[in-house]
């Protein structure tokens, strides 16, 4: 897919202006009031690719000192680079939303330094596909580990660093949360779970200045979902032939930039009164009626 990821990472030129025209979607979200995060400190966790790194892009475009994480070293380190080519703050530490210590140390190395936490995207996500009974317990302790437990993780080290002056968090949900498949129990289940730990989250901070929402992602060209063993001519065929099928609303599948620029807008000032709230971003799927496949495609 070299066509692809030359498009999305190349800067365009030098210092945040060029990182803005390199991920056109996320900036008409953000540009009308460019640099409206200046100085803010922004902590995402799964950044290294996807939505996380989109995200972590579009918020440093705008001006945010941003501290994010993910297992996988290499593409935290490219992501890293690529943002202070561009004339942004960046910086990538290596945690597992999984482990409790590395997570805490993840945060609290975020806010030191940065000089504290502002905004939170915990984004970290994985997923597991087999019908109920071939459901392994090590698959449901994993996707449940890392998309829920790791979501509670996160919020239990980041608030702390939030009570004095408030702060958003805003976590990844799914559109998967409200419409399941036969073989996305484990995932479904962490999505749902990740609602509720807002909503209790949002009750018990709201009187402190701290805003928590969920976002419900629907399909969205990153990694995550791209089918195995696919070329570059036959995903764009898949995509072609899925969005029709499976998103009632506007037919196609959601570039990640597009997501990005949902989260910056929940994160802005002008969502001030939203809390304890799970925002659909998925280009009108749950509101239709159905979802199917097209012809040929794995269910695992």
């Amino acid at each position: 897919m070299k066509e692809r990821v030359t498009r999305r990472s190349l800067l365009g030129g030098a210092g945040a202006a060029g990182l803005i025209g390199a991920f056109p979607a996320a900036a008409q979200s953000a540009r009308a009031d460019e640099g409206s995060f200046q100085g803010k400190v922004v902590l995402i966790t799964g950044a290294t690719s996807g939505i996380g790194e989109a995200t972590a892009k579009a918020f440093a475009a705008q001006g945010a000192k941003v501290g994010f994480c993910g297992r996988r070293e290499q593409l935290g380190r490219e992501v890293e680079r690529q943002i202070r080519r561009a004339g942004g703050q960046a910086r990538y530490i290596k945690a597992d939303v999984r482990v409790p210590a590395q997570v805490k140390a993840f945060v609290d190395e975020v806010a030191r330094h940065f000089g504290g936490l502002d905004i939170a995207f915990n984004n970290a996500g994985v997923s597991a596909t087999a019908d109920p009974h071939e459901l392994t317990v090590e698959q449901w302790d994993d996707v449940n580990d890392t998309n829920a437990r790791g979501v509670f993780l996160s919020i239990k080290y980041e608030v702390p660093h939030m009570l004095s002056k408030g702060g958003v968090i805003i976590c990844t949900s799914s559109g998967a949360a409200e419409r399941a498949r036969p073989n996305g129990a484990a995932y479904t289940a962490s999505k749902r779970a990740v609602q509720g730990i807002v909503k209790a989250a949002a009750l018990a901070y709201g009187t402190r200045g701290i805003r928590v929402n969920a976002i419900l992602p629907g399909t969205t060209d990153t990694p995550f979902i791209r089918v195995p063993g696919l070329s570059d001519e036959e995903w764009e065929k898949f995509k072609k032939a899925y969005g029709p099928l499976n998103i009632d609303g506007l037919e196609r599948v959601a570039e990640p930039e597009e997501i990005a620029g949902a989260v910056l807008a929940l994160a802005s000032p002008e969502f001030g009164y939203m809390t304890g709230t799970s925002v659909p971003v998925d280009g009108g799927a749950t509101a239709g009626r159905k979802m199917v496949l097209p012809p040929g495609t794995p269910r695992s």
